[in-house]
């Protein structure tokens, strides 16, 4: 297929898209089934007439599947492309995840519980802008957890220093 026929048949698509999610189309869907319904006494409710609406429905959803299915891909691949770029704009992402829709969906399971990790760490940090990978974040709680302890056996010290001096 030639770049032309492909600009076509884009071009085309991407019109058949945008009518077929439009106003019009349904008003014009809904006109044909009322003008096969009016029709049904014309044709004494034959099988014929059965069959031309079952036929047409038919082949609109089959064609419909396709051109649904070329708008998602193209959406997602829109908006993969600008999560991209929000990625690549920011410092503190990792670029590590750019493009990760090419992954298996056991490596996309991997990062998903990798993620949620973090998100476990986050949720026991009052700043949620301290910690930005797992290795981070468990450093940050370490640091925190003795810093607490180092603090409760302060406190338990001084404690121990009032009771005896009394």
């Amino acid at each position: 297929m030639s770049h032309k026929n492909n600009n076509l048949f884009e071009k085309f698509s991407d019109w058949a898209t945008k009518f077929t999610g439009s106003s019009y189309a349904f008003i014009g869907a809904v006109l044909v089934v009322v003008l096969w319904a009016a029709s049904g006494p014309v044709f004494k409710y034959s099988e014929t007439w059965q069959l031309v609406i079952n036929t047409g429905t038919t082949i609109i959803t089959f064609l419909m599947v396709f051109l649904i299915q070329k708008a998602q891909n193209k959406d997602s691949k829109a908006i993969q492309i600008k999560l991209n770029e929000l990625l690549a704009a920011n410092e503190k992402a990792s670029n590590r995840i750019v493009d990760i829709e090419d992954l298996t969906e056991k490596e996309l399971d991997q990062l998903h519980c990798y993620y949620e990790k973090l998100s476990d760490f986050a949720e026991e940090d009052e700043d949620i802008h301290t910690s930005h990978s797992i290795d981070a974040a468990k450093r940050n709680q370490h640091y925190k957890h003795d810093f607490f302890k180092r603090k409760h056996e302060e406190w338990l010290q001084k404690q121990t220093q009032k009771k005896e001096s009394k």
